[in-house]
Parts: structure tokens; C-alpha cells; sequence
């Protein structure tokens, strides 16, 4: 359900790409979304549970997040969406990889085979070295790599933080990111780049009409929903086992892309995408055995 919500945040945000910063349209989404994580955090501990011992940590994390999320973004322009979401969705077989170097957890024979796979389908959908590859591509890749690394650090604070409180921290890192890099921009005005990746990271801040006002706030309620979901799911799963259903957002993005923007997929996507679907079952066969154990084991 968290990706699945997250697939519409991502919709709108390659929408407006053409139009605004991504620093502003994500600062709007994280104005809106403080707003409503911080009734949860009322709701649920207080807000004297914010003066954490932990804070260190949680804003290191909100900070890696903020650098996965603004390089997942400025793939959008340059990339078909089901592209970019694609290459983004090796982040299960990071968070796999990073799961047992990190937290100990014991891998399973059938994970080798996952990665391999997963991998060699990353390339198939690169074709590094030929005219067909996009050096953009290298920032969905790089932006999997990083959530990976938070995605693992929740499992170890989710141990004492609360889901709420780590939420609200990663969004308020998102804030605090947008507007350092609004004040960079205002002091250092840049307007010799011509990818759209970096037209999109670097344009300076603008009039938003209402409408468009609206919809870039709608995200903010996509992303509160979306990280409670996520951050609740790793508090509660193995973090390589929960990374594994991360994959079905490979199953939205191509058909936002056709029914939005009229993007057809390749064929090297679409056999990429499978391989890396294919991974992902490969990395859920253990879930399957461990329910079985438990079944038989209800202590």
C-alpha cells in the first residue's frame, strides 16, 4: 500500500517537473505534510518525544533520504517514468545486501540468485557504452542506493524510536534540505545547464498559480500516508523481506507513464523490469518457508 501511494506522488511531481524547482515542489509537499505527521506525533507520543536522544541519528537518516528523493526526482525529466521507477526498484536487492552486512541478518542461498538476476537486469535496461543509455539513469540507481541505507537504519532506530517520530524527522530533513538549497540558489543563481535533470534541480523559485498550488500540495498528503505505511512496514518485517514487496511500484509507473504522458516502454524495459521482478520473488521464497516454520511452531 505504501508504494502503491507513493506511485501518485511521483505522477504529479514528473507533472510539474517541467514547470517549477524540485526544491520548491518538495518543500510545498513537506510544509503539507508537517502539518498532518505532526498530529500523529501529538496524537500518538507527544511532542516531547521529538527531544529524542536518538535525534542525531534520525536527522542523519532524513538527511540520506533528502539526497535519495531529490536524485530519484530529477531522473523524471530526462526519463520515461516506468524507467526511472524501475532502476529505483533495485532497492530491494540493496536493502537485501545491506541487511545482512549491517544488521546480521543470515541470507538465504536463494538471494545470490536474486541479485545476480536482478542486476544483470539493470544492465539489459542501461546498455552502458551504447548510444541507448542515459547518464540519468545513474541517479535512480544512486537513489536506491541511498534509501537502502535508510531503509536499514530504520530497522535499527524503529527499535526505539516510534514510526510517528521518524516520519516527522524525515520530513522535517526534507524542509530544512529544500530551503538550504533555495538559499544557495538565490545567492548563486545558476542558468547555464541544459540537461533537464539539472533545469529541474537548479531553476529558481516561482509563482505557483492555485490550481498547480493544489495538486503540488496533494502530494504532501500522498507522502505522510506513504511514510507511515513504509516506516510502519519495516518496524514490523525483516528489512530484506519487507524490501521485496517494494517492487510492485514497477507495476505502476509504466501505466501512469502511458495514461499521463503517453509513454510506451521499450522493449528493454520491460525485460529488465522483469528480471528484476523475478529477483524479487526469488527474494520472497524464504518468506514463504518461514511462515511455514512458524506454522508449525506457534510459540
Amino acid at each position: 500500500m505504501g508504494v502503491l501511494v507513493f506511485s501518485l506522488q511521483d505522477l504529479i511531481i514528473k507533472k510539474v517537473s517541467g514547470s517549477y524547482s524540485l526544491s520548491q515542489v518538495v518543500f510545498i509537499r513537506s510544509v503539507v505534510a508537517m502539518i498532518l505527521l505532526g498530529a500523529l506525533v501529538l496524537q500518538d507520543v507527544g511532542f516531547r518525544r521529538l527531544l529524542s536522544s536518538q535525534m542525531k541519528p534520525l536527522l542523519i537518516r532524513a538527511g540520506v533520504m533528502f539526497l535519495s528523493y531529490t536524485a530519484y526526482y530529477m531522473a523524471f525529466p530526462a526519463l520515461p517514468l516506468a524507467s526511472a521507477v524501475a532502476l529505483y526498484f533495485t532497492v530491494p536487492l540493496f536493502v537485501t545486501l545491506l541487511a545482512v552486512l549491517m544488521l546480521g541478518e543470515k541470507p538465504h542461498p536463494n538471494l545470490l540468485w536474486a541479485i545476480a538476476i536482478g542486476f544483470a537486469g539493470v544492465l539489459f535496461m542501461l546498455q552502458p557504452g551504447s548510444a541507448l543509455f542515459q547518464p540519468a539513469a545513474l541517479l535512480s540507481l544512486f537513489s536506491a542506493l541511498a534509501y537502502s541505507l535508510a531503509m536499514v537504519k530504520t530497522r535499527q532506530l524503529s527499535e526505539t524510536e516510534p514510526n510517528s517520530v521518524i516520519a516527522f524527522t524525515q520530513n522535517l530533513g526534507f524542509m530544512i534540505g529544500c530551503l538550504l538549497l533555495a538559499i544557495f540558489l538565490c545567492l548563486f543563481p545558476q542558468t547555464d545547464w541544459s540537461h533537464p535533470s539539472m533545469v529541474f534541480l537548479l531553476r529558481p523559485w516561482s509563482n505557483i498559480p492555485w490550481p498547480d498550488m493544489l495538486l503540488i500540495g496533494a502530494t504532501g498528503v500522498v507522502a505522510s500516508v506513504g511514510i507511515v505505511l513504509l516506516n510502519g512496514a519495516y518496524h514490523i518485517g525483516p528489512a530484506n523481506r519487507v524490501g521485496a514487496f517494494e517492487y510492485t511500484g514497477i507495476l505502476w509507473a509504466p501505466m501512469w507513464g502511458y495514461l499521463f504522458f503517453q509513454e510506451v516502454p521499450v522493449s528493454q524495459t520491460i525485460w529488465g523490469a522483469c528480471a528484476i521482478i523475478a529477483a524479487g520473488l526469488l527474494v520472497l521464497q524464504p518468506q514463504k518457508t518461514l511462515i511455514h516454520e512458524q506454522d508449525r511452531h506457534p510459540h
